[in-house]
């Protein structure tokens, strides 16, 4: 199978995988492949990658089936990366009783369960590294849920090292729009499945995108500033961290003496 994709797009992929220090020698990767269009293009630009660096390293695949259906086949992802020369398996995670048993936010659990689910399956397989299909527009969207939902600057890492696995975790289409993954099946020419998800579409994030597309539409800047904001030099005057009431006791008794 001849597998090549464009200039442009090999440009970010490298961009990524220098500035923040993706892929080593000897790295055993584990993608993330859920079926969906980021990651069978992340799939795809890994094998790509692996072809043309000077870098000798493994990728393996894995989907889990979260059970929310009865009928989630999964057998155009085996071709798909029997063609690429990748070891895929799919593992069934019963996140749907997760879900129903916790009581707590359905994607909270269901991501819960299905990084669990990979980080584990990782350290049977021997690999050092996990690789998920986040690109750019993801990374915004959950600075801004942060910001809207819990009063927190923050957002996922293109690296992130895990302290209890010893697993990193990488993102390597971090510089990808996501209109850029959507077109990317010219290039590796597979289908995305539909998202067994029974709330796809209709989720906070989901709501958090169209907010994104809307203030856009308005302020034409309004993305590229969220995007700016995402480094760590884009912090500027803030207040000093909430004081508790240990603190504030002596620094009351310090100002009445």
């Amino acid at each position: 199978m001849k597998i090549n994709i464009p200039q442009q797009y090999f440009s970010k992929l490298m961009r990524a995988i220098v500035e923040f220090d993706l892929i080593n020698n000897n790295d055993n990767i584990l993608i993330g492949l859920s079926g969906g269009k980021d990651s069978l293009f992340l799939t795809y630009a890994l094998a790509v990658l692996r072809e043309r660096l000077n870098k000798k390293f493994q990728l393996r695949a894995i989907t889990i089936n979260p059970l929310f259906t009865n009928d989630f086949n999964t057998s155009t992802l085996y071709d798909f990366c029997c063609k690429l020369g990748i070891n895929y398996s799919v593992h069934k995670v019963n996140i749907k009783k997760a879900i129903t048993d916790s009581g707590k936010k359905p994607c909270f659990t269901c991501a819960y369960f299905r990084r669990g689910a990979i980080n584990r399956i990782a350290l049977e397989k021997g690999c050092n590294k996990v690789a998920y299909a986040h690109h750019h527009d993801d990374a915004v969207e959950t600075f801004f849920m942060n910001l809207l939902y819990s009063g927190q600057i923050k957002t996922f890492t293109p690296s992130t090292y895990l302290n209890k696995t010893k697993l990193t975790v990488i993102r390597p289409l971090i510089y990808f729009r996501e209109k850029e993954t959507r077109d990317a099946v010219k290039y590796h020419g597979v289908t995305p499945l539909a998202s067994p998800c029974p709330i796809d579409g209709k989720t906070m994030r989901q709501n958090t995108k169209d907010l994104i597309i809307n203030m856009n539409k308005k302020y034409p800047f309004f993305y590229e500033h969220l995007s700016a904001a995402l480094r760590e030099n884009a912090i500027g005057s803030l207040w000093p961290a909430v004081l508790n009431r240990k603190e504030m006791k002596k620094k009351y008794d310090n100002f009445i003496q």
